[in-house]
């Protein structure tokens, strides 16, 4: 069946739709601007195991890669081909992003690694230890204007395997200089991360069930990070995903559904999901589309405004 949910020269095949959409609306003025009340939550695929990490890849028409944790298995979603997988085994990859080049880096928690892909496939290491100690089980990753490659390395994708981290750090790696250094080292479970536009602020998640909270960071020209002070609150359940849209709202996963956030950290509103959503991406032609992957779902909503990029 086709979705009503509509991206200008990008058509979803979806498989459902949800039949009621739910908005909770705090800054009516602020969400007018962001959700478009008409649109509606579209599932575009299910029947998977848990998924995360998505990341929209322009090339070829576009189209979204995301993992299946379990599964071991990244997935490929596009308009013209619906569901397919784009690489097994993934090593249990979780968080994914694009480089400057557009090459695909990927963070397995089994291979406790970051990898990229390049552009005739091959799969290599970009970073697996800082000072010689092994990674706990990268998580989610973001790479900055200048190149530097920036991911949150919690220990519950770890397993049985032996814990080498003193913490659960975050770190940057810069890929020209091989320079690995954790940036932030007082997280309980750092989760995902963002890069506010113009990428002098670095939003960081804290999925702690204590913490639950969302921290703000300056980012300073020698690649250090400074301030730190709670930007917002997740309740119910606990931030994952986050991303920023061009104007510098923030989205964040949580418990019930997607919450927007100002710059200033006052709520905008949030919209429901049907599945608890882990992460999101914004995607299609024009940046318009929120992905949003939801324990054994991929969900999608067209939105007012564009994604940062």
């Amino acid at each position: 069946m086709k979705a009503n949910l509509f991206v200008p020269l990008l058509l979803f095949s979806a498989l459902s739709v949800a039949s009621a959409q739910y908005f909770v609306i705090d800054d009516p003025r602020e969400f007018d601007s962001v959700v478009i009340l008409s649109s509606r939550l579209a599932k575009l695929a299910g029947d998977m195991r848990f998924v995360e990490g998505p990341v929209w890849v322009p090339a070829e028409g576009g189209y979204l890669v995301f993992s299946d944790i379990p599964a071991n298995e990244l997935k490929k979603w596009s308009a013209e081909a619906d569901l397919t997988t784009f690489r097994k085994p993934s090593n249990n990859a979780n968080g994914n992003c694009l480089d400057q080049e557009g090459r695909l880096i990927s963070a397995e928690h089994g291979g406790r690694r970051l990898v990229i892909a390049q552009k005739d496939g091959t799969l290599e290491t970009l970073v697996d230890r800082c000072e010689g100690k092994r990674f706990n089980s990268p998580n989610d990753v973001v790479v900055k204007g200048d190149g530097t490659v920036w991911f949150t390395d919690p220990d519950y994708g770890l397993g049985s395997n032996p814990k080498e981290q003193a913490g659960n750090y975050v770190f940057r790696f810069d890929p020209k200089t091989k320079d690995i250094r954790p940036v932030a080292t007082d997280f309980e479970r750092p989760n995902g991360l963002c890069f506010a536009p113009g990428e002098k602020r670095l939003y960081i998640a804290d999925s702690d069930r204590f913490r639950h909270h969302i921290r703000v960071f300056d980012v300073q020209k020698d690649g250090t990070l400074s301030g730190g002070k709670v930007f917002c609150t997740i309740a119910p359940g606990v931030p994952d995903g986050i991303r920023c849209d061009a104007t510098g709202r923030l989205y964040s996963t949580a418990g019930d559904g997607i919450h927007i956030f100002g710059p200033d950290g006052g709520k905008i509103g949030k919209f429901v999901v049907p599945e608890t959503p882990a992460n999101l991406a914004f995607g299609g032609n024009d940046y318009k589309t929120l992905f949003i992957t939801a324990r054994t779902s991929l969900y999608a909503i067209r939105l007012g405004v564009r994604g940062a990029r």
